[in-house]
């Protein structure tokens, strides 16, 4: 009797041993992609309404008295700040799979789902749509699926998708038995490819917006520029109305911003800075790289330093969240001079002497970089949300947990003028 017992035992614990040859198993918690057709869905992916609600606030831009606030993933919500005191939302832009755009002489350049799409808003109150150039950006899936929503996953299975035919509109997640090193292997990047490569200043008789430091989209000159997971995209807009794609340029593995300074672009990604210089604006050549823990990563640059938060936790890596100051003066030799402790940094701008970082929860904290790269903290606005910011001639925005907030400059502080609920 005993020994039918143990035998039963042994027989139930068999499908929880695994002598393959890939190793032991787990269960993890799997994530797949929900597809939908793409040409019907992007046929109903455009439309101008009506005001509504923001559901999950983004990013920032600003163009002449306009704000464009992005609701991540469903379009940008158009707000009147002729008066920054009490600004109006005044349309809605629906364009699914939305999360940046750039504006030029009214031309507005927006992403949506791998095709760049372009409006006229010449007349505020009657936006057009231009054209729509077809999977043009955003060639890299890890991109394209950021537009929806994460799921808590230990594995996120991608499977094999034809973007022409289909756009990732959710997730499935399951609990599987998977090969423990399939798990440990998405955390490993031996296999990651970093090529380098061994030249634009925005003209003053164009009206070109201005983004955040969490931009990934750059109007420089007669140039779009536009990072996705990898490359960076080229545009030559010279001709606003029939935009011409130009060579990518292979840059990192996890790129996520881009700024410029003049005739350099500094590109921040999880892995590091990279440095480029596009003298020649069609073909940028790579300068230089500095390399850090994985993070999240904007970065923003004046005069011989650049600034670079780094945020850790959830899915930015592991890398403890900080500002690095970076002395750029060699910009072949990008060395980093100071660290300072942040709680968990989003986006950050610089107005003259003063630099404003988004610390998140933490708040917007406001410093004097004018002794950099040593940093003295002038004011901390604790208990709100901060994400990011645009630093403009006369006032500061701010947007985070669903508000958009603007500052007026004092000497050695900012004041707050207006805070508008979306």
């Amino acid at each position: 009797m005993k020994k039918s017992i143990l035998l039963l035992l042994l027989l139930a614990a068999l499908p929880f041993v695994s002598c393959d040859d890939d190793g032991p198993y787990e269960d993890y918690l799997v994530a797949r992609p929900i597809l939908e057709d793409a040409i019907s869905f992007k046929a109903e992916a455009i439309d101008i309404i009506d005001p509504i609600p923001i559901q999950t606030s983004g990013k920032i831009y600003a163009y002449k008295n306009y704000i464009f606030i992005n609701d991540v993933g469903s379009g940008f919500h158009v707000i009147d700040n002729q008066n920054p005191s009490n600004p109006q939302n005044i349309a809605f832009i629906k364009l699914e799979g939305n999360n940046d755009i750039s504006i030029k002489d009214d031309k507005l350049f927006a992403d949506s789902y791998g095709d760049l799409v372009i409006f006229d808003i010449s007349d505020i109150n009657n936006i057009q749509l231009t054209s729509r150039m077809v999977n043009a950006i955003y060639k890299n899936y890890d991109v394209w699926i950021q537009n929806v929503e994460f799921p808590q996953a230990d594995i996120y299975d991608y499977g094999t998708i034809d973007y022409d035919r289909y756009v990732v509109v959710g997730w499935e997640v399951k609990m599987e038995r998977r090969p423990v090193s399939e798990y440990e292997e998405q955390f490993r990047c031996d296999n990651c490819e970093f090529r380098n490569f061994d030249n634009v200043v925005n003209t003053a008789e164009s009206d070109v917006g201005q983004g955040g430091s969490l931009a990934r989209f750059k109007i420089v000159g007669d140039y779009l520029y536009v990072v996705d997971y990898s490359d960076l995209n080229i545009f030559d807009i010279s001709n606003l109305e029939t935009p011409t794609a130009l060579e990518d340029v292979s840059v990192a593995w996890d790129i996520e911003t881009i700024f410029n300074q003049g005739e350099i672009l500094f590109i921040g990604g999880r892995q590091g800075m990279y440095i480029y210089d596009i003298k020649d604006p069609a073909k940028p050549e790579f300068v230089s790289e500095f390399r850090h823990g994985t993070a999240c990563d904007p970065v923003v640059v004046d005069g011989n330093f650049a600034y670079v938060t780094l945020k850790g936790g959830d899915f930015c890596g592991n890398t403890e969240s900080g500002l690095y100051v970076v002395d750029i003066s060699d910009l072949k030799n990008p060395d980093l001079k100071v660290i300072y402790p942040m709680f968990g940094p989003n986006g950050l701008g610089i107005k003259r002497d003063k630099l404003f970082i988004c610390d998140g929860s933490d708040g917007l904290k406001v410093f004097d970089k004018s002794n950099a790269p040593n940093i003295t903290q002038l004011n901390h606005f604790p208990d709100i949300e901060a994400y990011d910011v645009i630093p403009l001639e006369n006032t500061l925005l701010m947007i985070g947990g669903g508000t958009l907030r603007q500052y007026e400059y004092l000497e050695n502080d900012i004041q707050l003028i207006s805070t508008f609920e979306l």
